[in-house]
């Protein structure tokens, strides 16, 4: 699995103009999800996400707190594009969990990261 993580002030998604999902303060991931990934890589993944230190603690010093220390909001996107590899100038997904399998996965990660954290701090698409 890839984790691309970017802090926001707000996040949302949106697909024909209408909003599928959004957040506050946060974390916005871009999950991809490789055709070799298992329950370890998923496990893996949530505690970084929950631990990782991104803000700023209280007395304004940087790298000091985790979005769960600042009970901030995580919207994650699944993204298989960060499986890419390049044949000449196309590119190439074979590296990515297939369709139906990697959105079984997905969802299964999401419960998890909810499990671990805070359901109604925790957004996907």
């Amino acid at each position: 699995m890839k984790a691309l993580i970017q802090r926001v002030m707000n996040a949302k998604v949106t697909v024909n103009d209408e909003v599928i999902s959004s957040i506050g303060q946060g974390i916005c991931v871009f999950i991809g999800i490789s055709n070799t990934d298992s329950k370890k890589d998923m496990e893996y993944i949530v505690r970084k996400l929950l631990s990782i230190k991104l803000f700023d603690d209280e007395s304004e010093k940087k790298w000091k707190k985790s979005v769960s220390d600042r009970d901030f909001e995580i919207l994650c996107v699944s993204q298989f594009t960060l499986y890419n590899t390049w044949k000449g100038n196309k590119p190439d997904f074979h590296n990515a969990m297939p369709g139906e399998k990697s959105k079984e996965f997905y969802e299964n990660f999401l419960q998890m990261l909810k499990a671990a954290y805070k359901p109604d701090k925790v957004k996907g698409t």
